[in-house]
């Protein structure tokens, strides 16, 4: 139970990732408020996690709903003092095509809404006074560029200098701020690769351990870093990718 008596914030809760970190943190003894924009997927998120788990349908790019995602934790557990900045979206089109709407939509779900909740979440930890952990859910792909998806890889390196940029100001409030990088993990964002045989076997030659990761192994790592026996890292960023970027 390494995170017994915490209380985490979980965005893009609703499937993938978000739901198995979300199930993690409750299953290590945490009280979770699981965030999505669909209220569907999120509600049965929380079914699936049981009592130590409530649910905000809400979009993170809205900046208004940011105060009452935190209010929820507050009202519901009592505290805040883990943030899960999961929520992610991707548009598949060409540099030479890519449109502005996309653009906007993109940076506010990926890089703007994460931002500003942490701020949002970082003010009431610090008015807590016991510290806290902000986690990041990046990419690979904020280091390496993916092909027809610049939008989605600028906005992934941006959250990359954004958890060393936090981590750098928060210190000193004993908030540590980290963030994960996924592989090619078995999610919805990856279906077309996933049930494309040529294309899947193109992803496997690329990836030293031969095989698709599991959400439940990026959730593995969010309760290490969440955990106290990750306590001197902050503004590191590790990446669970089966070795894809060794070469």
């Amino acid at each position: 139970m390494k995170l017994q008596g915490k209380v985490a914030l979980v965005t893009g809760a609703g499937r993938g990732i978000g739901r198995a970190i979300a199930q993690a943190f409750v299953d290590n003894g945490a009280s979770v408020v699981a965030n999505d924009r669909d209220s569907i997927a999120v509600e049965k998120t929380a079914a699936l996690c049981g009592a130590g788990c409530k649910f905000v349908p809400a979009d993170i790019s809205i900046l208004e709903n940011h105060e009452l995602l935190v209010k929820k934790a507050v009202d519901e557990f009592g505290a805040l003092d883990i943030l899960v900045n999961n929520a992610g979206i991707q548009f598949h089109e060409k540099f030479l095509d890519a449109r502005e709407c996309n653009w906007d939509l993109t940076v506010g779900v990926n890089l703007k809404g994460p931002f500003f909740l942490a701020q949002c979440s970082a003010r009431q930890m610090v008015q807590q006074k016991s510290g806290g952990i902000i986690l990041n859910i990046a990419s690979i792909h904020d280091s390496v560029a993916l092909l027809d998806r610049s939008i989605y890889s600028i906005t992934k390196g941006g959250v990359k200098m954004m958890t060393r940029s936090l981590a750098f100001e928060l210190a000193e409030y004993g908030i540590r701020v980290n963030a994960i990088s996924p592989g090619a993990i078995s999610t919805d964002m990856n279906r077309q690769v996933l049930t494309n045989q040529q294309r899947l076997h193109r992803v496997l030659e690329k990836i030293p351990l031969k095989r698709i990761g599991s959400p439940e192994e990026i959730a593995g790592a969010a309760v290490f870093l969440a955990s106290p026996e990750a306590s001197y890292v902050t503004g590191a960023t590790l990446y669970v990718d089966g070795g894809i970027l060794t070469h």
